[in-house]
């Protein structure tokens, strides 16, 4: 498996329970994102961005980016936290905005996260209010996978993280 290490991005914890349960997996050092010096990081084989999904966009993938050159003789790999269900498609749209040109061969793995609106920061409650208001506009029987999962999610604690989603990243890692 080599030396590896977990970069992780969380907003409201989900993505840092991720990369903990990795982590204990693994034996991988696990570090903030913000914390992450890329002169450390190159010294590992295997390098996995774990981040959560807003917006479409994976938090913590300006990193990769950045600093992609440095990093394409390694075992790259992203696990994307989000609050819906897992859905083929809607992973595929997720790597298509994020893992573009150099980053396209990144492997993308998905575990869904959490959901409380009380611990979201104003903005990010407003833009769900709004969303969730279009939605509901719908009939529900025309909802995709996300849709149905906001919905239902309405005022609720909800925390679907389940050690589960990281089978097919270890089974990969196992392989290196």
């Amino acid at each position: 498996m080599g030396r590896g290490i977990i970069l992780y991005q969380s907003k409201y914890g989900a993505a840092r329970k991720y990369a903990g349960w990795i982590k204990e997996a693994t034996g991988f050092e696990a570090v903030e994102v913000k914390q992450a010096e890329i002169g450390e990081v190159i010294r590992y084989d295997v390098i996995i961005l774990c981040g959560g999904i807003y917006a479409s966009g994976i938090a913590g993938i300006s990193f990769l980016r950045k600093h992609f050159d440095r990093l394409k003789e390694k075992q790259v790999m992203v696990f994307a936290v989000g609050a819906s269900p897992y859905d083929e498609k809607a992973l595929e749209e997720i790597k298509t905005v994020n893992l573009k040109g150099e980053l396209a061969s990144i492997p993308l793995y998905y575990g869904r996260g959490m959901w409380d609106e009380e611990k979201m920061t104003w903005k990010d409650r407003t833009l769900c209010r709004m969303l969730k208001k279009t939605v509901a506009k719908k009939d529900p029987d025309t909802y995709e996978p996300w849709m149905k999962a906001l919905m239902s999610a309405d005022g609720k604690q909800c925390d679907w993280a389940d050690r589960s989603y990281l089978e097919p990243i270890l089974k990969d890692l196992k392989k290196i």
